[in-house]
């Protein structure tokens, strides 16, 4: 598709953050740009802010007359209901209608493309890279899975866009989104099973993968990945949080509360660096994120300067509020082996504190799926609120619950909770730190649970 002919542009879930970014990167282009979302949120408005509307009613007659129009691309998400009336309508009249994977496909076709993939740790190893190429000058555009903290957005993108640029982008494995890709230089951070509805074996993973390896193209024609996943690819560049052949980390140290490492290329060894991230997890996506930046050439002095200046990504690790007895921290972890690193994390930083966990599961079919490994991974906290599952684009499952859940967990504190009896619950437990996990609409507990602590404790 030539989008150099399309002049209007109209998302299907435009609040969604793979959505927004590309609404966003269109709007920057001086395209029109507008959408639907079912519920207003922190995202759509910022992006109404930007000057980019947005309508809330599924209703047909509130779409714009440009909509059917040969110049007017659709843009959609799989996770859009079957019934839902925009989407029948669009599906049926529209001109030309991709999903959000297609279109980001026909973005990067004529240019040099870096892709991130893995089950976990995309999006910080692609902020964190995007970061890195932008504050050394380089032609990047980057589309992000998270809200950057340096940047407040999903996109990073230089104000000159002339000449050869380069596209970062997170290659999501989702309804085998990344298949749609062809990177020149590709990297798998992780290799883990999700994503239980598209990807009922991990052998179906495997091969989805491995589908994906077989699309990187020359210049460059390399993929990084983690040594510690086991993964073997023609044209590999391995990296690694032990001791490896091409980089690698290690001495990984905390020195009031801050965290430093050593960094090894092929050739040198850069000492005493911050880890911008805390977390021995977080290690490995950031030595994924200097392994591409040297191998890109970018001066060491330029990398140790964007690592000191790295904000991190909103509600990854999101510290909300600090007094000298109380934390709050909220992150996205929804998956057991997020949850484990971060509650892992959060005992090597605070030692001895008593954590207070609210979890929102995501998916029924990933709560169904792990539903052992949720609750071993929860039994970690010392306190659990538990919400409803989120459902997202799923419908119900029977005898897939949060009742179900909680049976299932082994601690003594634990019990269930709808979002307005969170702040009821919470003011009644005992707890050193407050910590929200979870991909749904979790997230809009954090300005309440904020605003109780100042009231509460200054």
């Amino acid at each position: 598709m030539n989008l150099k002919k399309i002049n209007f542009f109209y998302f299907i879930g435009i609040g969604g953050m793979g959505m927004s970014s590309i609404a966003r990167y269109f709007h920057t282009m001086g395209k029109t740009v507008c959408g639907h979302d079912k519920n207003k949120t922190f995202l759509t408005k910022e992006l109404e802010k930007e000057g980019i509307s947005i309508n809330y009613n599924d209703s047909i007659e509130i779409l714009p007359k440009w909509v059917l129009s040969k110049q007017c691309l659709i843009v959609y998400t799989p996770a859009i209901p079957s019934h839902h009336k925009q989407w029948m309508y669009l599906k049926k009249y529209g001109k030309n209608v991709k999903k959000r994977s297609q279109v980001l496909a026909f973005i990067i076709e004529n240019d040099i493309c870096i892709a991130i993939g893995g089950t976990h740790g995309k999006t910080t190893t692609c902020t964190l890279l995007g970061h890195i190429l932008y504050s050394s000058g380089m032609n990047i555009i980057s589309f992000l899975g998270g809200i950057s903290e340096n940047y407040k957005s999903n996109l990073i993108l230089n104000p000159v866009l002339n000449g050869k640029k380069i596209f970062l982008v997170e290659a999501d494995e989702f309804d085998h989104s990344f298949l749609y890709l062809s990177p020149n230089i590709a990297c798998i951070t992780s290799f883990d099973q999700d994503h239980v509805d598209i990807y009922p074996r991990k052998e179906n993973l495997k091969q989805a993968y491995i589908a994906f390896s077989n699309r990187i193209k020359k210049p460059y024609k390399k993929i990084f990945i983690c040594q510690e996943e086991y993964f073997r690819f023609n044209n590999a560049i391995y990296y690694s949080v032990l001791q490896g052949k091409n980089y690698y980390s290690d001495h990984l140290n905390i020195k009031e509360n801050k965290w430093y490492f050593d960094f090894h290329t092929p050739t040198e060894t850069w000492k005493s660096l911050p880890l911008p991230i805390p977390g021995k997890h977080n290690l490995k996506n950031v030595t994924a994120a200097l392994a591409i930046s040297d191998y890109l050439k970018i001066p060491k002095e330029k990398i140790r300067k964007a690592l000191f200046l790295f904000k991190g990504i909103k509600r990854r690790y999101s510290i909300h509020y600090k007094s000298s007895n109380k934390i709050y921290i909220d992150d996205y972890a929804h998956h057991p082996t997020e949850i484990n690193a971060l509650i892992s994390t959060i005992r090597e930083c605070f030692p001895n504190k008593k954590i207070l966990g609210i979890f929102q599961p995501h998916l029924f079919s990933r709560t169904k799926f792990f539903e052992k490994a949720f609750a071993k991974s929860l039994e970690h906290l010392d306190v659990l609120i538990l919400l409803d599952i989120y459902p997202a684009r799923e419908f119900p499952i029977n005898g897939t619950n949060s009742n179900s859940l909680l049976e299932k967990i082994k601690m003594s504190s634990k019990e269930i909770s709808t979002f307005s009896q969170v702040l009821e619950k919470i003011e009644k437990k005992h707890f050193d730190i407050i910590l929200t996990m979870g991909a749904g609409n979790i997230d809009t507990l954090i300005i309440p649970i904020k605003e109780w602590l100042y009231k509460r404790y200054g």
